[in-house]
Order: structure tokens, then sequence, then C-alpha cells
């Protein structure tokens, strides 16, 4: 299958699979220009050209005897600034004269049958040739001896692009990278709305939807992780675009350092945008022969609504992002020991939480922090990864030992990139921690971050975990990351290679976590910032889960799992059910919602199971026997989203099988109100032709359920209540 030709005529590449096309072409002086990127165009016949139009203070090309092109004005795909484009670059590149401005021209091109590796970046991939094409496109500075191979790959099974840009230095000098976005687009006049992903601590990934004005937004994170406060994902939707219907464009980064989106919207309403790492106090110093690569951004196109984009990268992030032996595996139900026990535990306390486990049907016990070093708060002993003793007498071997004797698996807590000054490490090797000498070193949570960007720190914690690893039999690890960056200076850099470091801290922990999973590729990796603060594709590439939250409120997740799976799968998605009153909001809930909202992700408990009423463990063990039996359908069934917890009081989402011969409904209302009008929920995705029988009592037709809906049980009382409905074909007789 072709899905990248070039037209030699109209000098235009036209990538396209059965949705979606993405055409490029060559203007005057050999300018890479952006013609379109949507829905599928049969055949492009080369005369969508954009119009010459003299625009008063837009300069034109050197030597141009027409005054009707401009680089100011024409949609562009990966724009310099300095040589008559005055919007916002993809590249700053700071020359030994001490200019920035470059004119990359296109030099050749070439097309290649699937998707080419990025070293030492996480990406998507392919498993086969045919899967993916990929255009490369060399532009050139010839006066600076400079060349970027801008990088698109479509692939044959789903809407999206793949994009990246390699700079490589083919000059005499050495050039200072002050920006080099992984890509850019530029859209023709038309009303778009920004949708992204912000929030902090306990409340990450709020969807905020804002109307585009003239002038340039900004959406970034300067704390070295992708962060609670700003997830490197965007979309741009039509004014109406819906869950349901209407146009968006969704722009994902596959990064988990700082990153940086800005879009802007120039006089004439064109709107540009790029994404990348953060370019804020970022220098690579590039010398001769040496070459910088970009980051991966993941661009998709729906004109069927906001849950087609998601089903997209849901689908392209489980068959072509996660990797190794947990790649569309059902993942264990667990039980986490951190908000039962804190750092206040024994191996009695421990054990009597794993024999109720045992009893409830979960398949995964996780000691989380304060088993090693001399760990009692959280003040102390982070880089020290050696068993405190006086904790657990038996030792973590035999713990591990006993829970399989048991029948479950063992699972262990790790924060292997800080160091708490309080520790062997930090004495012996105060240096390593990130610090400028002589200026004092801001604490986060009692804790420093380690330089990863030096191989001997890496080294050194790598083979602390190796030694664990080999000695502790050991199925699940919890990675976790509890303060962002500050004082990134690295002793290791010269002064002119400092604005390096953080990128080259990430450059380091990938490296670290490739090395780590290869080498145990049975471990079953979770990520974790402080519950949700490094939540990112980036991530997935390595670890197939992430803590989606610190903030196990069944409320509160409503709006916190809503947002994430606007481009997260549900298979990424840790959701606990803890203890009433909550310790994040200290709501209480039944036992119902709370299983409701953690069966919508990657299930577990995380409370002290031995202080619970016998009524409650058979519930708990009623959920967990639900989810086990529909575990394949939730993790990776179809997700839609269909009331959303950001308009309303009511939420609703639902699981659909890939035949569509079963679904999974859920409903949740926040808040009882008197006289309230009656909820008829209508349904997405199903078979208009099915017939299917709902919690195995009334039947339905498919396009009834679509069209006509249900009525919520109008005797549903009380606030946070809930209700989860089970569709099932009914088969011909």
């Amino acid at each position: 299958m072709t899905m990248i030709q070039f037209d030699k005529k109209t000098q235009t590449f036209h990538l396209s699979n059965e949705t979606i096309s993405y055409i490029l072409g060559i203007e005057e002086g050999n300018t890479l220009a952006h013609l379109y990127f949507g829905k599928k165009i049969t055949r492009y016949h080369g005369n969508f050209r954009y119009p010459r139009l003299d625009r008063s203070f837009s300069p034109n090309l050197p030597n141009a005897s027409d005054r009707s092109f401009s680089l100011d004005t024409v949609l562009q795909e990966y724009s310099g600034f300095g040589a008559g484009d005055f919007r916002l670059p993809a590249h700053q590149l700071r020359q030994s004269d001490g200019t920035i401005v470059t004119n990359f021209q296109v030099k050749t091109h070439k097309i290649v049958a699937g998707k080419p590796r990025l070293e030492g970046l996480p990406a998507t991939y392919t498993q086969a040739v045919e899967e993916a094409q990929t255009l490369i496109v060399v532009v050139e500075d010839r006066f600076r001896g400079l060349e970027i191979e801008l990088s698109y790959t479509i692939f044959a099974n789903y809407p999206v692009i793949a994009r990246n840009a390699r700079l490589i230095n083919h000059g005499k000098e050495k050039v200072i990278i002050e920006k080099l976005a992984s890509m850019a687009v530029d859209f023709p006049a038309e009303a778009f709305e920004l949708i992204h992903l912000n929030g902090t601590w306990a409340k990450e990934r709020m969807i905020t939807r804002e109307p585009l004005q003239t002038g340039i937004k900004v959406l970034d994170s300067k704390r070295g992780s992708s962060s609670h406060q700003q997830n490197p994902f965007v979309a741009l939707a039509k004014p109406h675009t819906t869950e349901e219907t209407g146009e968006v464009y969704g722009f994902c980064l596959v990064y988990s350092g700082s990153h940086e989106t800005m879009i802007e919207k120039d006089p004439y309403d064109q709107l540009r945008l790029t994404m990348g790492i953060n370019s804020f106090d970022f220098r690579w110093v590039l010398n001769p022969t040496e070459q910088f690569q970009t980051p991966e951004v993941v661009m998709s196109f729906s004109d069927k609504g906001l849950n087609e984009l998601s089903h997209s990268y849901h689908e392209l992030f489980n068959q072509q992002l996660v990797r190794g032996s947990f790649q569309k595996k059902e993942r264990p139900v667990l039980i986490n020991n951190w908000e039962a026990t804190y750092f206040d535990f024994n191996e009695e306390k421990l054990l009597a939480i794993v024999d109720e486990a045992k009893e409830i049907g979960i398949e995964l016990f996780v000691l989380d922090d304060g088993w090693f070093g001399k760990r009692e708060s959280d003040n102390t002993s982070l880089g020290d990864w050696y068993e405190n003793t006086g904790k657990v007498k038996m030792g973590l071997k035999n713990l591990s030992k006993e829970v399989h004797a048991r029948g479950l698996q063992f699972g262990i807590w790790f924060e292997p990139e800080m160091i708490s000054e309080d520790s062997e490490l930090y004495r012996a090797h105060p240096d390593w921690a990130l610090q400028i000498p002589g200026r004092g070193k801001s604490l986060g949570r009692s804790q420093y971050v380690l330089d990863f960007s030096r191989e001997e720190v890496r080294a050194h914690i790598y083979q602390q975990m190796k030694a664990f690893f080999d000695e502790v039999p050991v199925d699940y690890v919890k990675w976790d990351m509890n303060r962002n960056m500050t004082e990134v200076y690295s002793e290791k850099l010269t002064a002119e290679e400092q604005g390096s470091t953080a990128h080259r801290y990430m450059l380091g922990l990938y490296e670290f976590m490739e090395k780590l999973t290869a080498e145990y590729p049975a471990i079953l990796f979770e990520s974790c910032s402080g519950g949700g603060g490094r939540f990112d594709a980036g991530m997935l590439y390595y670890m197939p889960q992430t803590w989606t939250s610190d903030n196990t409120d069944a409320i509160a997740r409503l709006k916190i799992q809503y947002g994430t799976s606007l481009v997260y799968p549900v298979s990424s998605m840790g959701s606990h059910v803890s203890a009433i009153p909550n310790h994040q909001t200290s709501r209480n809930t039944s036992l119902e919602i709370r299983g409701n909202v953690a069966m919508s992700g990657v299930f577990g408990y995380e409370l002290d199971l031995s202080t619970l009423s016998e009524k409650e463990k058979l519930q708990m063990k009623q959920q967990v026997a639900f989810y086990k039996k529909h575990r394949s359908l939730i993790q990776y069934g179809t997700f839609t989203r269909l009331l959303s917890p950001f308009e309303g009081n009511e939420t609703a989402w639902m699981f659909i099988s890939k035949d569509k011969k079963e679904a999974l409904v859920f409903y949740y209302r926040v808040l009882v109100e008197a006289s309230r009008p009656l909820e008829c929920l209508k349904l997405q995705g199903l078979d208009e032709m099915k017939i299917y029988s709902m919690n195995a009592d009334a039947m339905f037709g498919g396009d009834e359920l679509m069209n006509i809906g249900f009525y919520i049980d109008p005797s549903l009382s009380g606030d946070y209540a809930t209700q989860m409905f089970h569709l099932k074909e009914i088969e011909e007789q």
C-alpha cells in the first residue's frame, strides 16, 4: 500500500490512508509549505496554492522581483525567524556571529517503508514495515552548513501523523540550539477552540476549553517533568465540536520533561502551533558533525468528535507505543499498603492485609514507601536502596515468598531519581544532587533530585536496584518521583552547556529505564510522580501504566479520569478504592461508587482490609470477581465518554467490545436534587442492528439505546449515587 506520493509537476507530497490526508508542498524559494491536514482526499490535483497578495510590512524573498510572496504570511511547515517571517519560529539557532537568522530551504527528500527508530527517545513504532511509511524532507541552510531532517510517519490503520526533527551540523562552527521544536504546523483562517489539560497535585488533567484570540498562547512546564500542572497534549477543535460530532485535531508530545506548546493567531486569523522541548533556558551546543534529535509529536484528526480522537490515541498507544510482555496483557488487581499503614508497618500488619486480600480475590500485594535504609518518615534514606531490617524482620525475600505462597504476586515501591540529605548516599556523594555550587538547594518533600545526566549516578542506582531484584522476587514496581527540578545545574557540564542539563537528565532517565525494563521484562512497572505528575506518552513507552493521581476520592476522580481519557488509554490508568473519610478530601462515599469509579481503570485497593466489616469484604469480593470477569473489556475495549463532569452534576462513560457484542455503562451523580428532572441516557458506539439485554433483564435494540436511550432509575437516591449497566448481545434463536 502506497501511503506517500510525491508529484514532481506540482511539487507536492500527499500522505494518506483510509481516513486522513496530510499535504505539503515546495513553494517559491524552496520553502516547505503546509497545504492541508484533515479528512482523506482521494487525489490531490495540486491547485490549492497559497494566494499571492502583497501584504504591507511583510518582507519578500531575497532578490525577489515579485512582492506578492512573503514568508510572513504563507502557511509553512517549519519556519525560522529573521528572514522575513515574524511569527513564532519552530527553531532558534544561535550562530557564532551572534545571530539567529537562518533560511532553510528544501534540499531533498526520501520515502522509506516503516518507521525509523528514534535513538535514545521513546516513540511510536511499527512491528512490520507495511504498517507505516515515512517521508523525510531535508531542508538546509547552505550559508551555515546546517540541515534539518523533518520526519513524517503515516500509519496504515490510524488517523495520525508522527513527526520529529533532527538537526545536523555540517558546518565548520558550533551552533547553540535555543529552540528546536518537534513539529510546527500552520492552519488557514478559521475559528478554533483550544482544549488542554491543566491542574495541580491531586487535581490533574482538568479539561479547559477556550476560544483562541489574536496573539500568542503558551502552555508549558518548566519543572523538569511533564507535570501535574500542564500535560503535553492539546487539541484544536471547531467551535461546535462535541464528543460525538465535529472536527478536532490532537497533538501529543512523546516526552516526559519540560515541554512547550505555543499557539499564535496572526492578524489574518491564520494559526501556527509549535510543540516540543521547552525553549525557556534551553541551550544545546551542537559542534560540527554532531546532530540533535527532537522528541516525537503524534498528530491526530477526527471529523467525528472528541471520542473518535481519543479512540485513535488509545488504540495507537496500546498497539504501537506500549511494549514488552505486558502489552495488551490484562493487568492484575492489586492492594497497596500506603493508605493502610503509611510508614508504620511490620510483617504482621502486612501479612494480615495479604491474608484478607487473598480471601477477596486480589492478585497483587504492593509494599509502598518505607522498606529501605532507615526510612521511618519522608525526610530520610532516599538513595539507600537496601532493606530496613528493623521493619520486616523476616526480610523482604522471605516476605515475598510468603506473599507468593498465599497466591498473590509481590510488588515494591522505588523512587530512584531522588536523594535525601539524611542518607548514606548523600554523605558519600553530596555533589550528585542537582545544585549550583555555593548556592543553597531548594527542598521538596525533604529531598533533592539526583543528577541523572551523569553516568556514574545512574550506574550506582542501577546496581542497587539490580542487587535488590536479583535477591527479592518482584512482580511489580511502583516508580515514584515526588518533586520537580530546581537549581538545575550539572558539575559535569561547562557553563555554556548548563542549559542542556534538564534534557540530558531525561536522556539519562530513558537510557536507565530502557536497560532496566529490558533486563527485567517480567516485572510490571507503573510510573508515578506524586500520582499523575508524569502521566505522558514518553513514560508509557517504558512503563505501561501510571498511577493516575494521589487523589483517590471517587468524586474527584470523575474529572481526573475523564480528562486523562482524552488522550491516554484506560489500560494505563491506575485507579484504587480507598478508605473513608477519604484521605485527600475527607469525603464519605459509598463503597459502590468508589468501586464503580476505580473499576473504570486498572483496578485496585488502597486501604486496611483487616479493619473492614464482613459486609464490606463481601462487597469487595463481588467487585473483584466482576472486574476480573470484565477486565479485558474495561482495559482494552473502546472507551466512550457520554456525560461530562466538567459540564454538569452527572458523569457517564462506557466500554464497548471490539465486536460490539458487549458493553458496560457506568453512571454517576454527584449531588441529589429535589424535584429533579429525569435523566435519559443515550449511548454511543453500539451496533444499531444488534439486540442487547440490559443487566440480563430488559431488551433493547442498539439503535434504540443510541437514539432513544433509557431513563436512569428515578428512585436512585442520595448524594454520590451510581448505577452500572451490562449490555450483552442476544443471539438469534
